[in-house]
């Protein structure tokens, strides 16, 4: 018998694995630095944060650091000054991975896909005439990734406005939440470490996650 070829994983897969994986490491080490750095980070310029938000722009869309997590930081350091920003990088971000994406050979993968797996084809058909909609509910749950929800809707052929737009509206409630939590913070310690402290945080987090799961199932649920 002839023994058969190793499996080969696609690029895209070995990076979304990455950027559930990665986040993890850089958070740490993050939260760490951070809790040590208090003083200065407090005593950092304005226009330091500016550039330091470019930075993270970039890694945010390499999955370095989750934007989320940057809106607890921005938050207890900035309070509600640091909105403009987290927006600025969350369409940033947003747009790299876009850009990035052309690079992954998207076409060619959503075609192959569509040729093994026939209701992948079906599947894209109804995403197309429903992107706003889909990318609003998937970016509004607390719980998915933030790069790999990008990543992946770059990879189905999304339109790039849709994708800014539905981005944008998702990404409002957990960024306002994460600055508010940031901001009511009385330590960076505690807040780091325990990011979804507080009745009210657990609340509006559960409802997030219902919400988007419900909007989410309706559209699969949805018939032609």
């Amino acid at each position: 018998m002839e023994e058969s070829a190793p499996k080969r994983f696609s690029l895209p897969v070995v990076i979304s694995v990455l950027m559930t994986v990665v986040p993890l490491l850089t958070t740490s080490l993050l939260t760490a630095w951070a809790i040590n750095h208090e003083k200065m980070l407090r005593e950092m310029p304005f226009e330091w944060w500016l550039g330091i938000t470019l930075a993270l722009t970039i890694a945010s869309s390499l999955a370095l650091t989750p934007p989320t997590f940057v809106a607890l930081v921005y938050g207890y350091f900035l309070g509600w000054s640091s909105i403009p920003m987290l927006f600025g990088m969350n369409l940033g971000a947003i747009a790299l991975i876009y850009i990035s994406a052309r690079y992954l050979h998207a076409t060619s993968i959503r075609a192959h896909l569509i040729q093994v797996y026939p209701q992948v084809g079906t599947m894209l058909g109804r995403f197309y005439k429903n992107e706003l909609r889909l990318i609003f509910f998937a970016k509004l749950s607390p719980v998915l990734p933030f790069a790999i929800t990008n990543l992946f809707f770059a990879m189905a052929g999304a339109r790039f406005k849709q994708v800014l737009a539905g981005g944008t509206l998702g990404m409002i409630p957990r960024t306002v939440l994460a600055v508010w939590a940031g901001k009511e913070a009385q330590d960076i310690r505690y807040l780091l470490e325990h990011p979804n402290e507080g009745l009210a945080t657990k609340i509006i987090l559960i409802v997030l996650i219902i919400v988007s799961t419900v909007g989410i199932g309706y559209f699969f649920k949805e018939k032609k």
